[in-house]
């Protein structure tokens, strides 16, 4: 199994977003629940190409928020690089 590691960009995304956003005060246990996936399946999430590759995404709790995740094999962590807003010109998906 995988071990989730969450980094300070990570961790300062999510926070941000959800002061400006107010979302609820389960945002982390409701995070939890979208990444426990890659605990068995690191590889799950699509590869995004171009600058970012190799990073992968996974879809949050919340259709808009965007996991950008990297899989180190040789240590079995997913860490968590950032969270992007799917809405925003300026997210990893974004054309």
């Amino acid at each position: 199994m995988a071990q989730i590691v969450i980094t300070d960009q990570a961790r300062r995304d999510i926070e941000l977003a959800a002061a400006v956003l107010k979302l609820p005060p389960t945002v982390w246990t409701r995070i939890a629940r979208s990444l426990r996936k890659l605990e068995a399946f690191p590889l799950a999430g699509p590869q995004l190409g171009g600058r970012w590759a190799p990073t992968r995404f996974i879809l949050g709790p919340w259709p808009w928020m965007i996991l950008l995740y990297r899989y180190d094999e040789s240590a079995d962590r997913v860490f968590v690089v950032a969270m992007h807003d799917a809405r925003s010109g300026g997210s990893a998906l974004a054309g």
